[in-house]
């Protein structure tokens, strides 16, 4: 069985090019497994953003539900703008979760948000998009981890081959 540290749940998303900027998201962020519920995503399945193909490496598994099957130790994290929910800026990552977010255009049923160990969010005005949120929260955890590759050779591999851009020492403000 494969490491599912992080996975990222997204409740009946509808839209192909949000599903496939949150594999992106997926991809850069190291997690480890994408799920879904519904099949309105199904119906549209391309992965129009997935530009760097993380479909291939990370499963993209659509299940009846988010919450079987979990391992015991993983945290339940629901991502909503939800009454009573912590800001994230203030909130610890578990080690090992599972992170819950809302379709485009509704939110986590009250019977997830209920079971669930955290329910945090976004502090913006307005609403994010599904990708964006996605995003922001596992840039939050990288931000808060101490396992970051801070290395050239990350940035190397990272970037675009026709990028070589370096920063001068004389170009760095002191």
């Amino acid at each position: 069985m494969t490491k599912k540290d992080i996975v990222i749940g997204l409740t009946n998303p509808k839209s192909p090019s949000n599903v496939g900027a949150v594999m992106r998201a997926a991809g850069c962020y190291q997690a480890d497994a994408v799920h879904y519920t519904g099949v309105r995503y199904a119906n549209a399945a391309k992965f129009h953003t997935d530009t760097k193909s993380a479909s291939s490496t990370i499963p993209l598994v659509n299940v009846d539900s988010l919450l079987d099957n979990l391992d015991a130790d993983t945290k339940i994290v629901c991502v909503e703008l939800a009454e009573g929910a912590t800001p994230l800026p203030r909130f610890q990552h578990p080690e090992k979760a599972i992170y819950i977010f809302g379709p485009e255009d509704g939110s986590i049923s009250q019977e997830v948000a209920d079971r669930a160990d955290h329910v945090v969010y976004v502090p913006t005005v307005g609403c994010m998009n599904l990708a964006a949120s996605v995003n922001v929260l596992l840039y939050d955890r990288l931000a808060k981890s101490d396992v970051m590759d801070e290395s050239e050779e990350l940035i190397r591999s990272s970037r675009d081959n026709r990028n070589k851009l370096k920063v001068q020492a004389s170009s760095v403000p002191a």
